[in-house]
């Protein structure tokens, strides 16, 4: 289910209860002041993943304390782990102090008291937040204590997976079954105890299931991130993870397709992307090509066709001049569109 509201539904006079209603009743209830509450600006996103939840917060600056009677009138016993951006925030919890935080998670315990704010800078807070059950996590608690309102990257590794694949949950999410999106949440806390556990220094510790799941989204955002270079091939990737080809092969094994098929795909979906540019008009069909790893004209307009029934030369004149009367022109629009969100192949979009 995604429900999706905005402050400006509210009369202004209301609309800081009525975000602290909010917050209350979907996240945690806390006390809150704002130096903006009398204009204040609030949107909320929220997204049931089954046993996960998703949210989004983007809001004025505010402060906020969760005390002991707080966590008595409402306690989802979860961990809650947010993206942060825009204006950075903060929060203390457990005796630790994360300091202003942009661009990075932060994770809190919902039945801990805490304290929590904005930075001086003005503009909203935004925050992508995973909710989980603490039973859900295969992690000793007292493990995680150690993480409690600290900073957790998300430029690079796990963490930069996780953020990028909650933001298409957000982005993407409400167009998803039911029935996708409980996939989808497992998939998003198997990458969350990952980078929990690479925090805390001890991955071994994951069943073996939530390492393999991690180690899917690292080849998938590899993959992604290397699709220009000719020479990505099963064993380049196997052996940038210190993987041996069978293994990769072994991860691979519950896809619908292999994974030089994969590679396959997603620099055809690159170059298909290309050809309807307008901008891109005047490059060669061939340049397109090589810019996205395919050293053969002839062999990529083969499969080309191949996939999408067209030829590329074909596609680009239909996508660029709008023919719709034309059937190859109807192949080429009956094509569907890629989207950034990465699901297991096994996983069918409604």
């Amino acid at each position: 289910m995604w429900l999706s509201v905005s402050a400006d539904d509210a009369a202004a006079a209301d609309r800081f209860d009525w975000f602290a209603d909010i917050v209350a009743s979907s996240l945690i209830p806390v006390g809150m002041r704002s130096d903006h509450a009398a204009d204040f600006e609030a949107d909320v996103s929220l997204l049931d993943l089954g046993a996960v939840q998703v949210s989004r917060f983007s809001h004025a600056p505010l402060d906020s304390k969760r005390t002991a009677a707080h966590i008595r009138r409402g306690d989802p016993e979860q961990y809650q782990l947010a993206f942060v951006t825009g204006n950075p925030m903060w929060i203390s919890q457990q005796g630790n102090e994360s300091g202003l935080i942009a661009g990075d998670f932060v994770l809190w315990n919902s039945s801990r008291p805490q304290v929590a704010g904005c930075g001086d800078e003005g503009g909203r807070s935004n925050s992508t937040i995973l909710h989980f059950p603490r039973t859900a996590l295969p992690l000793p608690p007292r493990q995680m204590d150690r993480l409690l309102a600290k900073r957790i990257g998300a430029q690079t590794g796990l963490g930069a997976i996780l953020a990028g694949y909650l933001t298409s949950l957000t982005t993407h999410g409400p167009d998803c079954r039911p029935e996708d999106l409980r996939r989808m949440g497992r998939i998003a806390l198997d990458l969350a105890a990952a980078c929990l556990a690479d925090q805390l220094g001890t991955p071994d510790d994951l069943p073996a299931e939530t390492r393999a799941q991690a180690m899917r989204e690292r080849i998938d955002a590899f993959i992604d991130d290397n699709l220009t270079d000719p020479r990505l091939t099963p064993y380049a990737i196997a052996a940038h993870h210190g993987l041996s080809l069978r293994t990769l092969y072994g991860l691979f094994h519950d896809r619908d397709e292999s994974v030089a098929a994969t590679v396959r795909r997603r620099r055809l979906e690159r170059c298909r992307t290309d050809l309807a540019r307008p901008e891109l008009r005047g490059h060669a069909v061939q340049a397109i090509a090589a810019r996205w790893g395919f050293t053969s004209a002839s062999g990529f307009s083969r499969t080309f066709r191949e996939v999408y029934g067209i030829t590329p030369t074909e596609y680009r004149d239909h996508a660029l001049h709008r023919l719709p009367d034309d059937p190859s022109c109807l192949a080429a629009r009956n094509v569907k569109e890629s989207r950034t969100l990465r699901i297991p192949r096994q996983v069918k979009r409604s």
